[in-house]
């Protein structure tokens, strides 16, 4: 894996939650700026930055598909 998916086993593992369920939450916080969405995760998840920013990252570079 390289790019952003290179933190998703590490994020699953600590957030205990499927990376599948982080985007959906992102998607469903649409639209708003990248940042706003990071920070979305990081003060109501108290996600990492690094981890925040790799799913919001990989989110949009996939736009709206499911």
């Amino acid at each position: 894996m390289k790019g952003p998916a290179a933190y998703f086993p590490a994020i699953e593992k600590k957030y205990g939650r499927p990376v599948a369920e982080w985007k959906e939450l992102i998607r469903a916080a649409m639209p708003a700026k990248h940042m706003e969405l990071v920070n979305l995760l990081k003060n109501e998840h108290g996600m990492g930055h690094g981890h925040a920013n790799a799913l919001v990252a990989h989110t949009l570079a996939e736009g709206t598909k499911q």
